[in-house]
């Protein structure tokens, strides 16, 4: 009986929310930029809020607000991080890390009477204060979710950052291409006067062009891009990790782009996919370049912090798919370093692919790493294939938690590595990153 009104009191929440964010639509007709892909989407989303907020109020979904209630919260609202937990993706409805359960259980019913009031106070009473412009994520984890993630609200222009061989949440899906047509149907949606905006070095998501009847833009490193990434670069100064340094290029235009304390060609993607929507809004090149310059990207994306022992810490933590993996590891390699580590945890939620896809991430790690930790019982597959590249044994460690990990990573690195940590974000590998950080409990604390 409890788990029935359990179920019908969720089910009356999201009828409620959604009916709520339908009317504030309504009401303020914003323009719509939805965001989707299997990794990318909140540095992509960041990066579009730097370049737009030059000229328009923006709302950025907050955390990774792309499911029913997490979309309507970002259409009614600006809220707390510590509430929007309730409907993060990581931390479903009615899970609470509070101690005193009956004071949790307050709190949620507390905040949804204020969703619920002051969202229809401002369908009422309507403010200038409402954004111009909102950019939403779209969620895809099972069949169907941006179908009806759709129902809530419709974009006028729509990015898909990338989807790669093995998408996160295939597992829920008969293959990569299903994930890829499920992604594809926000650009399916978009009006004729709409845009569709493609990471076209992403063959998957290339193959999506033909799927809308919008104007499509191409971004990526390829020569026939429509906003073009070129002179890439990962940034030193002093001999010390600082950031990105790259051009964009648009009709024979280039412009420099600097970013500070990132890694990775992952952010040049997110600011190439913001720059073609900003070239959409009739923003010139160089105002853009001058908006990224300012941009902050999310915490635990391949973000730089300093480490204890003069060390340099890549934090991209917060979620993992093979692609980013690779990524993530590309970057590894290609930066100065004393001694090269990477503390690797499961990547989840790839199915059947799980043994391949993280022996793959092995045989890559294994031909440059100086260190390799993994942590969880897939990752053992990593530390294996690691081995098989030609690793020695004594230099990897596997456990079985972030927190049997966190004190021993802490011994072990010296003056002058540099450490990259990431894996899924249940893993808890920013137990990790606070143990060796000095600066973690602001840098990491989620946004997406």
């Amino acid at each position: 009986m409890k788990m029935k009104t359990k179920e019908f009191l969720i089910k009356s929440l999201k009828f409620s929310l959604r009916y709520l964010a339908g009317l504030t639509i309504a009401r303020y007709e914003p323009r719509i930029i939805g965001v989707t892909g299997s990794v990318g989407k909140t540095s992509t989303k960041f990066a579009l809020k730097a370049v737009l907020s030059k000229n328009y109020r923006v709302r950025a979904s907050s955390g990774n607000l792309n499911n029913e209630l997490g979309l309507s919260l970002a259409v009614l609202g600006d809220w707390k991080e510590e509430d929007l937990a309730l409907v993060s993706n990581s931390q479903s409805v009615g899970q609470d890390q509070d101690k005193d359960i009956r004071t949790a259980k307050f709190r949620r019913i507390f905040f949804w009477l204020k969703v619920i009031i002051i969202s229809a106070w401002r369908i009422i009473k309507k403010t200038d204060k409402y954004p111009e412009i909102l950019i939403l994520e779209y969620g895809a984890d099972r069949p169907g979710d941006i179908k009806n993630l759709l129902k809530i609200a419709r974009p006028e222009m729509a990015i898909i950052t990338a989807v790669g061989d093995i998408p996160v949440h295939v597992e829920f899906f008969a293959g990569p291409d299903d994930v890829a047509r499920e992604k594809g149907r926000l650009i399916e949606c978009l009006p004729v006067a709409g845009l569709a905006v493609l990471n076209g070095d992403d063959e998957t998501v290339a193959r999506l062009k033909s799927r809308t009847r919008a104007r499509v833009a191409m971004f990526g490193f390829l020569k026939e891009m429509d906003v073009r990434i070129t002179r890439f670069e990962n940034v030193l100064e002093e001999d010390r990790p600082f950031g990105i340094s790259f051009k964009l290029e648009y009709q024979g235009t280039f412009v420099p782009v600097r970013i500070k304390g990132v890694f990775g060609k992952a952010q040049a993607y997110a600011a190439a996919a913001a720059a073609t929507i900003g070239i959409a809004f009739g923003m010139n090149l160089v105002a853009i370049s001058e908006a990224l310059g300012k941009y902050v990207p999310a915490p635990s994306r391949m973000r730089l912090l300093p480490g204890i022992k003069d060390t340099f810490i890549i934090d991209d933590c917060y979620n993992a798919s093979p692609l980013s993996v690779h990524a993530a590891l590309d970057t590894l390699r290609d930066l100065p370093a004393k001694r090269r580590v990477a503390v690797l945890g499961d990547m989840l939620e790839i199915g059947k692919y799980a043994p391949e896809a993280h022996e793959h991430v092995g045989a890559l790690g294994g031909k440059f790493l100086d260190i390799l930790v993994t942590v969880g019982p897939r990752a053992k597959f990593i530390a294996a294939a690691a081995k098989t590249a030609g690793m020695k044994n004594a230099n990897i460690i596997s456990f079985d938690t972030a927190d049997d990990a966190k004190k021993s990573v802490q011994d072990f690195i010296k003056k002058g590595d540099v450490i990259l940590v990431k894996g899924s974000h249940s893993m808890e590998l920013d137990r990790v990153v606070k143990k060796i950080s000095y600066v973690a409990d602001q840098a990491i604390s989620d946004v997406d």
